[in-house]
């Protein structure tokens, strides 16, 4: 752990040398364009959001949840052994 956390550091230590190296300018225009295509990208969510939230009547359909293995037709599936057996063991009890 310690091996990668020093590979890790280098790594970003070579980077910001990489940074401070570019003029002034490029650091400032590099800077825009992320910052631009962040923006655009908020943009993009926010108005998904929007037209996902109108396009809906504002209403909230609430339905039970079903077994899926009671949907299928195969009755080998329907047989829970872990029911059985304690089905079996209150009725041992009595």
């Amino acid at each position: 752990m310690k091996k990668l956390r020093a590979n890790m550091d280098r790594y970003f230590d070579k980077l910001d040398e990489r940074w401070r190296a570019l003029p002034l300018r490029k650091q400032h225009r590099y800077t825009l364009y992320f910052f631009v295509g962040y923006l655009l990208l908020t943009v993009a969510v926010i108005g998904k959001v929007m037209y996902d939230t109108s396009k809906s009547g504002n209403g909230m359909v609430i339905e039970h949840i079903e077994n899926p293995v009671l949907k299928s037709k195969n009755p080998a599936r329907l047989q829970d052994s872990v029911s059985t057996i304690l089905k079996n063991q209150i009725y041992e009890r009595k």
